[in-house]
């Protein structure tokens, strides 16, 4: 059928039949809406009025009309819009200066979807962060004398690949350059005489 005027764009809604008992004033709707007039509510083709003929209930999930329909009554509904579910946070329920974490820093909050809850979850990057520690150890006895290549470090159970060694100033490479054993680092060559050697322990997880 031709239209006078510009054609709709729109006009696509979902409906929902109503089985009208003569006694039943509330029903289940498909569809969550978000007020009485976003639904368009038919009684044997006379169409109700929002908050006369019906209201909405349960956050918007049930019609419930204001006198039952009469058994054998066609009634349907014609859902206009359905109202955006955007979730809920867990526990509070925001995220203000009053409910946020005050342990941490503003920076550190990050809000996640709980799949099993159906809802987002406020929580810390500690939460699912490991930590990380990072140490600098400067001793006394890290000082080459030209012949001494065997020095103890402050930190056992480091690999050579956790620490970075310079001496003077120069980075030196792991296993070419020295090797670790517990608490001793080898130089493949002794440093030479009053050269500072410096070891950084790097990042580990906690």
């Amino acid at each position: 059928m031709a239209y006078i005027g510009k054609t709709p764009d729109h006009g696509t809604f979902e409906k929902q039949a109503l089985t009208a008992d003569g006694s039943t004033t509330t029903f289940t709707l498909n569809y969550t809406v978000g007020s009485s007039s976003a639904i368009l509510v038919s009684v044997s083709g006379v169409v109700q009025e929002p908050e006369t003929a019906y209201n909405i209930a349960s956050g918007g999930t049930t019609i419930v009309f204001t006198a039952a329909p009469d058994s054998g009554e066609t009634v349907f509904v014609i859902f206009l819009g359905i109202a955006f579910d955007a979730g809920t946070l867990l526990g509070t329920g925001t995220i203000t200066g009053q409910t946020a974490e005050t342990s941490v820093a503003d920076d550190d909050l990050v809000l996640i979807y709980d799949t099993s809850a159906d809802a987002l979850r406020k929580m810390t990057k500690a939460n699912f962060a490991p930590s990380v520690t990072l140490s600098y150890s400067v001793n006394s006895n890290l000082t080459g004398d030209g012949s001494t290549t065997a020095f103890t470090i402050g930190t056992s159970g480091r690999s050579q690949n956790d620490i970075l060694v310079t001496v003077n100033g120069v980075v030196f490479h792991p296993g070419d350059d020295y090797t670790t054993s517990g608490t001793t680092l080898t130089f493949s060559t002794a440093p030479i005489s009053d050269a500072e050697i410096r070891v950084r322990y790097l990042p580990i997880t906690a």
